[in-house]
């Protein structure tokens, strides 16, 4: 028991104590005497008239008990004695029994007048005692930091275990040299940025990289998320914010890392629109003065993490604070094979896996999914029973992660040639077309997302830059199922709703975003970057109707011209729409090599 406990101990018993004592002489012993308590008069009555069995004589009280009747029992009651010396007298010449009593107390009045009122409070301090000791919530510490102490040698990562970050590991190790060897900065006057923002798409592996930072370092690290700030009591997050940077300040050098860090560093602006939260806002103020407060090259280096940069407060990343922003992008190529050889390391591979063609294939993917795919491809080998992990291992994997499970439910024959239809509209659309990405697999096996079959594209090179004539390609291949089958079957059917959705969202972003519009012109119609609660033109009160309108008929405009190019490609080519669309719906699988050869011609 630490001296915390005890000192709270020895302070809870006395308070306990005195507790069951009141109880004791003020509650319990009045109720109980008060319910059988008369006057000397009606006592004095009843011996009179002989009602009276005998009596016990004590210091404080007569306790006397009346006769039983054949409609009451022998019943108690009590009387406040008074300075009466001819007492015994009548009690002699009434013929009752009497006897005098000493002041004692019973088993049974001592077990209830104090330990009932014990009891709970006894449970009281043993769950506040074990929460204090524990390593559970402290129940009387709401102001105390729930940072996550680990200490550098305990954590375990390094930059060898993450890959795929390119230029932001090289700003990191800056500050890895810097807690390493501080008077090199502090020599020449430099000065290390007091807060570190790692800012980037989910899954590119923020967290990882300040573990490895702290754990390069070899220094303590404080791992807290901003949503633990922030309670139901006022001021227990300002609390904590103060408690942490102490814990900090002693440990130096050391790291504090704050994860998802807009939970607690929204714009106050922003917090005022959805309603307000004077506690939250309190909480960014002190995060705001401890930064402030602390000295550069003190030895503490406070990191955070956030996949929503555009939302936080302008104090809170003004030079002075977090000053220095790190974007943690999604990888790049060869990140992705770094990143696949990270995490497929331990695994037995085949000869056949090719990770270069996997990191070409998944152009996109975070480090996250990466790691996904690396762990479903290894649980796909386990159910076959098999000692090595191949490339259709992979493949289905990389389909699961894109498309989802395969469902057994299978498809009526009718429902299936219309799907076939539909997948192949997309996917001769997207071959025939320049600009599009290769076509891998198309499949008709219902997945669990809902989708009665896909069409996967992967790309094999990375994009930077889309210009509009890809964009309308593309267009064109998510129009291209709905083409086919009004081409076959003369009709549509809801089968096409997502592909609609998709299309309407990249045309109205082709408009009011990137300008492809030649009636709109080169003029930006969509919410600003920051507006989170608001996408495309619903966030802007500036616009008028007529130019809401221009947007609207600019988009049917876009779909109608992708539209009119994926029914042209099709009626272009009939036998291979038909040959495509019998093999699909015979063999429920088709890739992009034999879609090729359907077609007579090399695949792209």
């Amino acid at each position: 028991m630490n001296n915390k406990q005890r000192n709270f101990s020895a302070g809870f018993l006395f308070v306990a104590l005195l507790l069951a004592w009141l109880f004791n002489d003020l509650i319990y012993k009045p109720l109980i005497i008060r319910e059988t308590e008369v006057s000397y008069n009606v006592f004095l009555a009843n011996l009179n008239e002989g009602k009276i069995d005998h009596v016990i004589l004590t210091t404080d009280r007569i306790i006397f008990y009346l006769k039983a009747t054949e409609t009451q029992p022998e019943t108690l009651a009590n009387v406040v004695p008074v300075n009466d010396p001819d007492l015994t007298d009548r009690l002699i010449a009434a013929g009752v029994e009497f006897s005098a009593q000493a002041q004692t107390q019973s088993l049974f009045t001592a077990l209830f007048g104090w330990l009932l009122p014990l009891l709970p409070l006894f449970l009281i301090w043993y769950f506040i005692a074990k929460r204090m000791g524990g390593a559970g919530p402290n129940a009387m510490s709401f102001g105390k930091s729930k940072a996550h102490e680990i200490e550098g040698e305990m954590i375990g990562v390094k930059f060898d275990d993450v890959g795929g970050v390119g230029e932001a590991e090289v700003e990191l190790r800056e500050v890895i040299e810097y807690l390493k060897t501080p008077d090199k900065f502090t020599r020449i006057g430099a000065k290390l940025p007091k807060g570190i923002l790692l800012a980037g798409p989910p899954g590119t592996g923020k967290t990882l990289l300040a573990k490895a930072t702290a754990g390069e370092a070899g220094v303590p690290f404080f791992f807290l998320t901003g949503s633990s700030f922030v309670e139901m009591f006022v001021g227990v997050g300002a609390s904590r914010v103060r408690d942490l940077f102490q814990q900090a300040q002693k440990k130096a050098p050391c790291i504090i890392f704050i994860d998802e860090i807009d939970a607690i560093g929204q714009a106050r602006s922003n917090i005022g629109r959805i309603g307000g939260n004077s506690e939250q806002e309190n909480t960014l103020n002190q995060l705001l003065a401890e930064m402030d407060g602390f000295k550069a090259n003190s030895g503490v280096v406070i990191m955070a993490a956030t996949n929503r940069p555009e939302i936080l407060d302008p104090a809170l990343v003004r030079p002075g604070r977090f000053d220095r922003q790190i974007q943690v992008t999604l990888p790049t190529e060869p990140g992705r094979l770094q990143i696949l050889k990270i995490h497929t390391r331990s695994m037995p591979l085949s000869d056949q896996v090719s990770l270069e063609r996997l990191a070409k294939v998944t152009a996109g993917f975070s480090g996250a999914e990466l790691a996904n795919i690396a762990n479903e491809a290894s649980l796909l080998a386990v159910r076959r029973n098999s000692g090595t992990i191949t490339m259709t291992d992979f493949d289905l994997a990389i389909e699961r992660i894109v498309a989802g499970l395969q469902r057994k439910t299978p498809l009526s024959e009718d429902i299936r040639r219309k799907v076939a239809f539909h997948e192949v509209g997309h996917a001769l659309t997207a071959y025939y077309l320049p600009g599009t990405d290769p076509v891998h697999k198309v499949s008709i096996i219902p997945t669990a997302k809902g989708a009665l079959g896909y069409t996967l594209q992967m790309p094999e090179e990375e994009r930077y830059l889309i210009g509009e004539s890809e964009l309308k390609s593309r267009l064109a291949v998510m129009l291209g199922g709905r083409a086919a089958e009004l081409i076959i079957f003369k009709e549509a059917s809801t089968g096409a709703s997502n592909d609609l959705e998709r299309a309407t969202e990249m045309a109205r972003r082709m408009i009011t975003e990137f300008g492809m519009s030649a009636k709109l012109g080169p003029v930006r119609y969509a919410a600003a970057a920051g507006n989170y609660l608001s996408s495309g033109v619903t966030g802007r009160n500036d616009l008028s109707p007529a130019t809401i309108a221009c947007i609207d008929e600019e988009i049917r405009l876009f779909l109608n011209e992708a539209h009119e190019t994926a029914t042209r490609v099709l009626t272009d080519h009939p036998e291979v729409l038909q040959q495509a669309a019998q093999f699909l719906t015979d063999q429920e699988v088709i890739s992009g090599d034999q879609l090729a050869a359907i077609a007579n011609t090399p695949a792209k």
